[in-house]
């Protein structure tokens, strides 16, 4: 599907004045989709796909990726928030979706837009030990200062417990080892397509800081009084599903629904393990 899809891209300023852009298809109620880390917005497009027939729908690449402009070195929450709210407010769109790190943006930017009726928030990777977020932080950014890039997405991998489920248990020379294979030999960056891993990993830290400035800090969601919709994979990792179950005793007006068989890549293409149709199907029931 993503090779025939039909889309038109635009962008919003920043307050900083960098562009952000978006793939926009479709036509209905606006729905904007905001991507989490190692991805870009061509690797939710067999889901906004699934969404057109009943949404005009607006895929982000953050920054660093497709059309969007660089991060200012020291990015962080906030400026995502901002870049976030630009696009919010130039579509005026009353739906949207977050997922993983761009599930926290999305948070955190929802209580600026009254326009926003509706969240849906997947997976956001919410944790209660930030000291061990922090040196996960330390380390990658120590590893991308030397130039390890397969150093970087195996701290990223290990930290957020990606991957195959046997990775968890190999020792990282050999799974860098892999990683580097893996670097070496896949296609280029282009700019309709994946963003490569090169490319993605030095932006790992962006998302890891994310996930270190709400580190153990749930409370704050309490003033997102928009009504939300927490979905999960039955098969992501525990501390994945934990963050949904603290998250449901926050918010004032939430539900929770967990997808069977689905994993943290749900919301993906389906040659990168996503499952499109079951999610589309699950947000035009709780959009509607």
């Amino acid at each position: 599907m993503t090779a025939t899809l039909s889309y038109r891209t635009d962008a919003a300023s920043a307050p900083d004045g960098t562009e952000i852009s978006y793939r926009q298809l479709g036509d209905g109620p606006g729905l904007v989709i905001l991507h989490g880390a190692m991805s870009s917005a061509y690797n939710h497009m067999e889901l906004a796909g699934a969404l057109a027939s009943h949404f005009t729908v607006f895929v982000v690449d953050r920054r660093g990726r497709g059309l969007s402009g660089a991060y200012a070195s020291d990015a962080g929450l906030p400026e995502e928030a901002e870049d976030l709210i630009a696009v919010l407010r130039k579509t005026q769109a009353p739906y949207a979706l977050g997922v993983s790190s761009g599930a926290i943006i999305l948070l955190n930017a929802a209580p600026q837009i009254a326009t926003l009726t509706r969240l849906c928030i997947f997976e956001p990777p919410l944790v209660s030990d930030a000291p061990t977020a922090r040196a996960a932080l330390a380390r990658l950014n120590s590893e991308l200062g030397a130039g390890d890039l397969a150093g970087a997405l195996v701290t990223g991998m290990l930290s957020a417990k990606m991957g195959p489920r046997v990775f968890q248990c190999l020792p990282r020379w050999m799974l860098k080892g892999v990683l580097r294979g893996a670097v070496r030999h896949e296609p280029p960056t282009t700019a309709a397509g994946y963003v490569a891993m090169r490319d993605l990993a030095p932006l790992l830290r962006y998302d890891f800081s994310v996930v270190v400035e709400m580190a153990d800090r749930f409370e704050q969601f309490r003033s997102v009084g928009t009504k939300t919709l927490l979905l999960g994979g039955s098969k992501s990792p525990r501390y994945l599903r934990d963050a949904l179950t603290r998250l449901a005793q926050t918010l004032p007006q939430t539900s929770v629904q967990m997808l069977p068989g689905a994993d943290h890549a749900a919301c993906w293409n389906k040659d990168r393990g996503g499952k499109p149709e079951e999610v589309a199907a699950t947000l035009r029931a709780f959009f509607a």
